[in-house]
């Protein structure tokens, strides 16, 4: 299971996906275990994280990026910087 990361998301991306329209959620520094009951994508508008999933190699991330996180994956986020982000579940 792999996390896919573009960076930075095209504008045109963010139109086409409707992202502006999705909810936004927030995080302060921290770190927790997560796991993706479903598939998650998500455009970060500002922070900083690494997530690590489990028995993988740590991806990091930031403002700007799309982010797709697999169903069923396990891992450990840490937030270096406080995140805000948009958010979409499922495909």
């Amino acid at each position: 299971m792999s996390i896919l990361v573009t960076s930075p998301c095209p504008e045109s991306t963010i139109e086409k996906l409707g992202i502006n329209n999705w909810p936004i959620w927030t995080c302060d520094t921290s770190s927790f275990d997560w796991t993706y009951d479903d598939k998650e994508t998500c455009l970060l508008l500002e922070g900083e994280v690494t997530v690590t999933p489990e028995g993988g190699q740590p991806v990091k991330f930031g403002a700007g990026d799309l982010v797709i996180f697999p169903a069923g994956m396990n891992c450990k986020w840490d937030v270096h910087q406080a995140v805000r982000k948009h958010y979409r579940f499922g495909d």
